[in-house]
């Protein structure tokens, strides 16, 4: 009777997992991952931006509900837009008012257009 190594064991388990489709693999994670708003530095300036950010868009009242409850993420005078728009043009408009107030090529715009 033959022994079998270790190694030669786990390379044959390995062999015959992977097109079983049994694999243990890390998750995958994107390599460039985005700013949350749990990750802002919370800055005077950013807090300050963000608000201003916010009150325009909520003076807006031909903007739904949804578009004024955006999320308005700001670090280092940048801003990101995440969430939900009802349409193009109020996506649109959102990113307009934010790049008023932080200038051109500071604004990230993320915004999902919903299909209801």
């Amino acid at each position: 009777m033959k022994i079998i190594s270790t190694a030669s064991l786990a390379l044959t388990c390995q062999l015959l997992a992977v097109p079983a489709g049994v694999c243990w693999a890390a998750p995958y994670q994107d390599p460039s991952p985005q700013v949350t708003a749990d990750q802002s530095k919370n800055n005077k300036a950013d807090r300050e931006l963000a608000a201003k950010i916010r009150e325009s868009i909520v003076a807006d009242k031909s903007l739904s509900t949804t578009a004024h409850n955006v999320k308005i993420i700001a670090q280092d005078g940048s801003i990101t837009l995440r969430g939900k728009v009802k349409s193009d043009e109020e996506k649109k408009a959102v990113e307009d008012k934010a790049t008023e107030l932080a200038g051109a090529g500071k604004v990230t715009n993320d915004l999902i257009v919903s299909q209801k």
